[in-house]
């Protein structure tokens, strides 16, 4: 719920796109925080229903939308100064609904559409380009069952070849064919992407990617003979545990929001 302050200020946002700002910022700071952001590139993005989202009326006054909106980053903003008030809402096709008309990066949200379109419960998604992930985007073999991480994630892990820098729409529909319903997409040579039904199973999940694919990295340094893959018998076993990943996020975000407000405070402003 926003402050009374925040109450008065953004008089036209109902309460629950505040929360989703909310919560859509802090996940631009813990990036930043965890060290994986791009300066001012990779996106992440949130799905305000339509219930939720105010729309101005001739008369001047709010009335709930039509159809579904969402949030992304003004082009410009870095991951560790975003706010709740500095996000852009958007309709499906990126055009900017409201009175914030910032600049918004059309190549990122070409991916973030897809996945949003096709997926009910896609509310967040994150698509990031840290070393460790986009090296194993771009290694033959992809995520290998090297680690406990990268066993619970395996599972929920699609891949999308490269096509260049997402402008082409028409790209949409083979990402969508690509992910089908998992969680996970890596991007070959490109980077990954989550999604969540909340921001904190959306950070979650790709807190145990990246730390599976660093761990990835750090054990090919022994060169790919002196690896110990895990059998198959054990990743059958671990696999059923794959969809737990996201849960986990329940019990980590509320202390992720504490750790945030002690060195990154300002996000829900």
């Amino acid at each position: 719920m926003p402050h009374d302050d925040q109450v008065r200020t953004h008089a036209h946002i109902s309460d629950a796109e505040w929360q989703k700002r909310c919560d859509l910022a802090a996940l631009y700071r813990l990036v930043a925080l965890f060290g994986w952001d791009d300066l001012i590139f990779t996106h992440i993005s949130a799905r305000v229903p339509a219930k939720d989202s105010l729309v101005k009326q001739p008369d001047g006054s709010y009335a709930p939308a039509e159809v579904d909106h969402f949030l992304i980053n003004p082009y410009g903003t870095f991951f560790d100064e975003m706010t709740a008030s500095d996000l852009v809402k958007i309709d499906i096709d990126g055009n900017a609904i409201g009175d914030n008309k910032a600049m918004i990066n059309p190549a990122g949200f070409t991916i973030h559409s897809a996945i949003h379109s096709a997926l009910g419960d896609a509310h967040f998604v994150l698509h990031l380009h840290t070393d460790a992930m986009t090296g194993v985007s771009a290694q033959k073999e992809g995520l290998l069952p090297l680690s406990q991480n990268s066993l619970l994630l395996r599972p929920q892990i699609a891949y999308h070849d490269y096509e260049g820098v997402a402008l082409d729409l028409e790209e949409r529909a083979r990402i969508v064919s690509d992910i089908g319903s998992k969680r996970v997409l890596i991007l070959r040579n490109h980077g990954t992407l989550t999604w969540g039904s909340t921001a904190a199973e959306a950070f979650t999940i790709m807190y145990f990617l990246e730390q599976a694919c660093r761990q990835q990295i750090a054990a090919l340094s022994a060169g790919r003979d002196n690896l110990i893959e895990v059998g198959q018998d054990i990743q059958d076993k671990v696999a059923p545990l794959a969809m737990g990943v996201g849960f986990v996020g329940m019990l980590t975000w509320p202390g992720l929001i504490r750790k945030l407000k002690r060195e990154n405070p300002g996000y829900d402003q």
